[in-house]
């Protein structure tokens, strides 16, 4: 695909909003608590706090009425209750306010969808950011439109934090790890302004180097799409957590694919082909982003490891494995380096346990610690430094020293990894990561983190389908499902149908046969299918069915595989991808992806199952006809793509034989 990228947008309706020069703030605690905040942080435009009968909200003197202020408002945090914030928001859109926070609840996330639309309505082209929303912190400029405690600080750089959760995001800025945090914004309710948008404007101050999102959903994959792209293009990565994967789809109980694209399967696919860092935990959110703020977004795949001790080497091994990380070997040319420094009793591998021969000798130490990194795209250098407050850390002064000379040296990332949380202080980690080394707080965190930034080459201009309607639908039989795949060139087995077992007329046909039931989901749980049928006028009827099915059986397959294609309510439509059959299910073992998606990129999904060496010769099994199952899927896609009307299309199983691929058994959904 031709790029569409884009710059930034440097001047966005929520500048004002999310740059303030002036500061008005309604209702009377809630109030209070942003100018104290406004104090604390030393934001230098005027708070002017609006209260109809008190003279002074935080020591700061009221205006009676917005319309005595001297001037309209950049931003606004309106403290009120919901009904009262109908009138505000209509007054302050009218005076040409830049934006303001809607604090209140009660609205859509309660059931009153109506209410927010007035709200939406009465803000006209002002931008609102919730209701049922915290606010917004600028720690570049002290800017806070923020009614409780954070545990942030100002400073001239750093990431933004977006969250639809509020609670989270406060959770995150008490972190003690290092990281700068620029922004801190809720959407809330998500009303007017959404994930995309918010994003952009934060994205587009030049202070920000990094992204991260709490997101329970997105609001439009299409715009997210887009704003990930144009903070590639500008060299800002964005690290997500996505919450809310354990929701059983509603349509699991009719459909094999909904269950397995179900789960976060799809939101996995949807921000690894966007090249979005996913993490799993709010911990591997902080230490990727601190990462993604020092070295831009992407990291090699290739990692070493480097400890004084044969434990840490051993717990990094089985942390990688679980994380997804293999340590590839150091070359011989490595070796021959190390082991001039190291001597004869240091086993050479990676990850490297360097023993003490050298500890406290910087030069040594940078020696080898740079020609580990040096063949690798990033290095974690495992040290604890004695906690300060009770024990004396200068000998470790020169490990870490070296760690940051082997970064200079080669050019390439190196981290100091703490075993625990605890053992890497704030301060010396805030120091290290001004200088451009970032230290990493906990093994399983870091490897999370370093994981998770390993995104895949992304297609420029990708983005997902457009969204369907969704309407009521039905489920074709198997017969008219299969000529609807004939139609788009998926071979399908010679087949008859009737209205009963005796009135299969067979000639033509060659056994042995399978006869299904049609008008049945799930035939093999409900006894409606039967193998190896010679003679189907001598079958016994199948309760239930609504018309039978006589085909061919495919009696030279090598390997099946579920090929299922559906639309999404959030993502367009996932293409989901596993071994035939139950293996799938059991095993939970598929892969799926947003479509649309070409021929390579589905192999490459392949590649990924658990037990691709099944379909790539294992143990001198001949090779199935890969390149025809690709070529069912994207005639499946091309099918959903051509009729809006397609709800759904699961092959399973799709025979392989050596040299083509068969569709024995298909269910398609269509509206009605």
């Amino acid at each position: 695909m031709a790029s569409l990228a884009r710059p930034l947008r440097q001047d966005t309706r929520l500048s004002r909003l999310m740059r303030p020069r002036s500061i008005a703030v309604l209702g009377a605690g809630w109030a209070s608590n942003v100018i104290e905040q406004c104090r604390k942080m030393g934001f230098d435009g005027p708070v002017w706090p609006v209260h109809p009968t008190r003279d002074e909200i935080g020591g700061v003197a009221c205006f009676r009425r917005l319309a005595d202020l001297p001037e309209a408002p950049d931003a606004v945090f309106i403290g009120v209750n919901r009904h009262a914030t109908l009138d505000v928001v209509a007054e302050l859109s009218a005076m040409g306010a830049g934006g303001a926070i809607c604090f209140a609840s009660g609205w859509g996330e309660s059931g009153e969808a109506a209410l927010q639309a007035q709200l939406v309505e009465a803000a006209g082209d002002m931008p609102i950011l919730g209701p049922n929303c915290y606010g917004v912190i600028n720690y570049l400029d002290g800017a806070l439109l923020w009614p409780d405690q954070h545990g942030g600080t100002r400073v001239e750089r750093g990431v933004a934090l977006i969250s639809q959760s509020s609670n989270i995001v406060i959770n995150l800025t008490m972190q003690a790890r290092g990281l700068p945090v620029a922004y801190v914004a809720c959407l809330g309710n998500a009303a007017q302004v959404g994930l995309a948008e918010l994003g952009e404007a934060l994205l587009a101050d030049a202070r920000v180097t990094a992204l991260g999102i709490y997101v329970e959903g997105f609001d439009d994959a299409g715009a997210f799409a887009e704003l990930a792209e144009v903070a590639r293009a500008a060299g800002k990565g964005i690290v997500a957590l996505k919450s809310g994967k354990t929701e059983a789809s509603r349509a699991a109980a009719a459909s094999h694919t909904a269950a397995l694209a179900g789960g976060g399967a799809a939101s996995r696919a949807f921000l690894r082909q966007l090249g979005v860092a996913e993490v799993a935990t709010l911990s591997g959110l902080i230490e990727a982003l601190k990462i993604v703020h020092v070295h831009g977004p992407g990291l090699g795949g290739r990692l070493c490891s480097l400890s004084c001790s044969g434990g840490e080497a051993g717990l990094v091994a089985d942390l990688g494995a679980a994380a997804g990380i293999i340590f590839d070997p150091p070359s011989d040319q490595q070796k021959e380096k190390l082991g001039a420094v190291l001597g004869p009793l240091v086993t050479l591998a990676n990850p490297l346990d360097y023993h003490t021969f050298i500890w406290g000798d910087l030069e040594k130490t940078t020696e080898v610690f740079a020609a580990m990194l040096d063949g690798y795209d990033a290095g974690i250098y495992l040290i604890d430094p004695p906690r300060p407050d009770r024990c004396d850390p200068s000998s470790f002064e020169a490990a870490l020293q070296a760690i940051e000379a082997a970064q200079a040296l080669t050019g390439k990332p190196a981290f100091p990894v703490s075993s625990m949380p605890e053992n890497f202080d704030e301060p010396r980690a805030e120091a290290m990561i001004a200088r451009g080394v970032v230290p990493l707080m906990g093994i399983e965190t870091a490897l999370e983190a370093l994981a998770a930034l390993r995104t895949d080459p992304v297609d420029p201009g990708w983005r997902p389908w457009p969204l369907v309607g969704a309407s009521p639908a039905e489920m074709l039989d198997e017969a008219a499902a299969k000529a609807l795949l004939a139609r788009a060139g998926i071979a399908v087995p010679r087949g008859v149908t009737a209205p009963a077992p005796g009135a299969l007329d067979r000639s033509g046909l060659v056994g042995p046969f399978a006869l299904k039931g049609l008008g049945l989901a799930h035939k093999t749980e409900a006894g409606a299918v039967r193998l190896g049928v010679t003679d189907p006028t001598a079958e016994p009827p199948m309760p239930g069915v609504q018309g039978y099915l006589l085909e061919e059986m495919v009696t030279d397959g090598v390997a099946e595989l579920l090929i299922g294609i559906r639309r999404d309510p959030v993502y367009g439509a996932t293409l989901t991808l596993g071994l035939g059959g139950v293996t799938a299910e059991l095993l939970a073992d598929t892969v799926t992806l947003v479509a649309p998606v070409m021929g390579p990129e589905i192999a490459a999904a392949l590649r990924r199952l658990r037990l691709w060496a099944l379909l790539d010769g294992w143990r001198g099994r001949p090779r199935p006809a890969l390149g025809a199952a690709i070529d069912a899927a994207l005639a499946m896609q091309a099918m959903m793509a051509a009729d809006p009307a397609l709800r759904e299309i699961e092959v399973n199983p799709l025979i392989l034989t050596q040299d083509r691929a068969v569709a024995v058994d298909a269910v398609i959904w269509r509206e009605t």
